[in-house]
């Protein structure tokens, strides 16, 4: 999986969101808001030529005080929604 290029997270008055830049995204339309947990995993796999759902529960469960069980279900479900809204490829 990658993160499509052309977003950057900017904080907007307290708030994690996904501002779609570039010409690549002139048509992107939805304005995404991060939880504090989507915004973490976001600021540390942006840039990477790929990753997993298993790297994104290494990340969590070293940041966070979770059971890699319960990780890896929110870290699936997360990145299906990140590709379902065009965030994110397989």
């Amino acid at each position: 999986m990658k993160l499509k290029s052309g977003f950057a997270l900017r904080d907007i008055c307290g708030e994690k969101v996904l501002v779609a830049e570039g010409l690549e995204n002139i048509d992107f339309s939805k304005i995404v808001n991060l939880n504090e947990t989507a915004a973490y995993l976001w600021e540390k796999l942006d840039g990477r030529d790929a990753f997993t759902v298993d790297d994104m529960v290494a990340l969590l469960c070293d940041e966070y005080d979770v059971a890699a069980d319960v990780a890896s279900a929110d870290c699936a479900e997360l990145a299906r929604r990140w590709v379902e809204a065009g965030l994110a490829m397989e």
